[in-house]
């Protein structure tokens, strides 16, 4: 079975709040780098990162994260 990438609306968001990656992190208790490759679709955080950083935003993962259809 082949993945389908992830996207991510975490930069668009972040944008919207003001927030770096620095500020993101911190408010869900991981490195910078970690958001840093989230946001660039280098890593797919766990259902629990990703609930954290939805909770931080107010809002659901499905808004932050979508499977790529177009894809395979």
């Amino acid at each position: 079975m082949t993945e389908r990438p992830l996207r991510n609306k975490l930069k668009i968001y972040r944008a919207m709040r003001d927030w770096t990656q620095e500020e993101l992190a911190r408010r869900v208790a991981v490195t910078r780098k970690t958001i840093n490759t989230v946001e660039k679709g280098k890593y797919v955080p766990s259902t629990y990162l990703a609930l954290k950083i939805a909770r931080a935003f107010g809002v659901t993962v499905e808004e932050l994260f979508q499977l790529d259809d177009d894809a395979g």
